[in-house]
């Protein structure tokens, strides 16, 4: 049963694609998982939030399709940082996926290590910085890993091996900052 609902929801909308850098893994995992949805009987509406700067209004999308819950396929930011969970609460629609704070929490690497650090987990030493700093000079001893801080698990990740010469060859739309 899905918490916050009294029976089994029979109307599913499948959030899927939106604005992020995911959006295409988003729509693939979207279109399954509403195929799969409706092979277990349930009513579902597909809703592609689309990219910014649309004119898209998900909060208006939502109440059209009156769902008993919503399924959230969104990937990286906008689906997984708490915003469209924050917009689901305001209009009062169960969903699937981890609440507004867990969800900003998790999505911001910097602050979900020091969450980690403060419960005694190992985490591995790491350095917020620039970008441009990045492109420049090795922010910490090679080998690590470059990825933005707020973007979603593969999203622009670049490697500087053990033997690097110089610093890895982020690109000029590289999100700032970057946790090394």
């Amino acid at each position: 049963m899905v918490a916050g609902l009294s029976s089994l929801p029979s109307r599913v909308a499948v959030l899927m694609g939106g604005p992020s850098a995911e959006r295409e893994v988003s729509l693939s995992t979207g279109r399954e998982c509403a195929e799969a949805l409706r092979g277990e009987g349930f009513d579902v509406t597909e809703i592609d939030p689309g990219a910014f700067g649309t004119g898209t209004d998900v909060a208006q999308m939502l109440r059209d399709a009156a769902p008993d819950v919503v399924f959230n396929a969104l990937h990286g930011r906008w689906g997984e940082d708490g915003a469209v969970q924050g917009v689901l609460e305001w209009l009062r629609i169960p969903y699937t996926h981890s609440g507004v704070l867990a969800s900003a929490l998790a999505m911001d690497k910097t602050r979900a290590k020091d969450v980690f650090r403060r419960h005694g987990l190992p985490v591995c030493q790491s350095v917020l910085a620039e970008a441009v700093e990045v492109r420049t000079r090795h922010v910490i001893e090679p080998p690590y890993v470059v990825k933005p801080n707020n973007e979603g698990s593969s999203v622009g990740v670049y490697l500087a091996p053990q033997a690097s010469n110089g610093p890895p060859p982020l690109p000029p739309d590289m999100p700032a900052p970057a946790l090394s």
